[in-house]
């Protein structure tokens, strides 16, 4: 698949464009996008909501004017936009997403779990310590890559690592189509650093496991407290888990910022092509295998063998490609089988209820 990645690197020094003023909606993250699937006879009437928490008891929504509840849905999650239906809320129309991430919940149930919802640039934070992790970062900017998403990497405590070279160089080799940034969550970098990608009417959201320093972020942008934090632990110099659950908040500029709950587990499911993506040095190689359906064992002819022999290609980064897609292949057939089980279920049940009230 080709996509274009130039909106990805930006270039050192370059500052926003400047916008004429946007709309209240536009401020909570509306686009041409979403009034495209409204109907032109219902744009006058439309009620347009965002979701900015979600809970057991129903959704958070925020519009032009408008702060209320919505009962919950199955398919709904944070940054999605509703219709608000203002008689019936139960019967708000879900508008089609602009991107979305999701994982499989830990657990052995194998459901999805959606994660947020139209974001458009993903901070990816790790810290400058034990918790830092290529695999780990590969993950999820696989994630990013899937949903057409723009990926950053940040590298955070670096204000308490004496050399961090080591950890720059390790992000940057991930891929050429990813910004490092390294920064000090508890200075003034943040702002300055990340005001290209924050500006009005973009969704921007940190993902990380926990302690890295994502709320500390997100407060070091709205120069105030939104989030909670935590002391670092000194047994391991690593952070408390302090976010319990995703909250979309708003600068007074009209940034929304998605703090989100630490994730050390990140299991992929149908991101095949995010994946290629990140490792399109060696999905390049293996294409030049003898075999289509090369193992890249033992197979004869296997190009990706002959260069690991050679030392053209990295072995680690070579065993997490593999273990990567095997993961993200046997995720996705799971929880196709899953979902096809349940439809099995459902028409089942729906079949027994009508020949009861026969």
């Amino acid at each position: 698949m080709t996509r274009d990645y130039s909106k990805f690197l930006v270039p050192a020094g370059s500052k926003p464009l400047s916008k004429r003023a946007p709309t209240p909606l536009e401020l909570l993250g509306w686009k041409p996008y979403f009034s495209q699937q409204i109907p032109i006879e219902e744009l006058d009437d439309a009620s347009p909501v965002r979701v900015t928490e979600v809970h057991r008891s129903g959704l958070r929504v925020l519009g032009d004017g408008i702060d209320t509840t919505i009962p919950p849905g199955p398919e709904a999650t944070v940054g999605d936009w509703f219709l608000l239906d203002g008689t019936n809320p139960a019967d708000s129309t879900l508008l089609d997403r602009i991107s979305l991430f999701e994982r499989r919940a830990a657990g052995h149930d194998r459901k999805r779990q959606m994660i947020a919802a139209n974001v458009d640039t993903v901070f990816i934070v790790t810290s400058c310590n034990r918790d830092f992790n290529v695999a780990r970062l590969e993950r999820f900017v696989a994630m990013a890559f899937e949903a057409q998403v723009t990926p950053v990497i940040l590298l955070t405590k670096a204000d308490l690592c004496d050399d961090i070279g080591p950890y720059l160089d390790a992000a940057r080799e991930i891929s050429n189509r990813v910004v490092v940034e390294a920064l000090n969550a508890k200075s003034a970098e943040p702002v300055a650093k990340l005001a290209y990608w924050c500006t009005p009417g973009q969704t921007v959201a940190f993902l990380g496991s926990s302690g890295v320093g994502k709320s500390t972020l997100v407060n070091a942008l709205f120069e105030r407290s939104v989030a909670d934090t935590g002391a670092v632990r000194e047994d391991d110099n690593r952070g408390r888990h302090t976010t319990t659950h995703r909250h979309l908040h708003f600068t007074p500029d009209g940034c929304a910022v998605l703090d989100t709950p630490g994730m050390r587990e990140l299991q992929l499911t149908d991101v095949e092509d995010g994946i290629a993506e990140v490792f399109d040095d060696l999905v390049t190689l293996a294409a030049q295998c003898r075999f289509n359906d090369c193992a890249h064992e033992t197979e004869p002819g296997c190009a990706v063998n002959q260069a690991l022999k050679e030392g053209v290609i990295d072995a680690p980064r070579f065993a997490r490609w593999k273990k990567l897609a095997s993961e993200e292949r046997f995720n996705t057939t799971s929880l196709s089988a899953r979902k096809a089980n349940d439809r099995s279920f459902h028409k089942m049940a729906k079949a027994a209820q009508k020949q009861k009230k026969r």
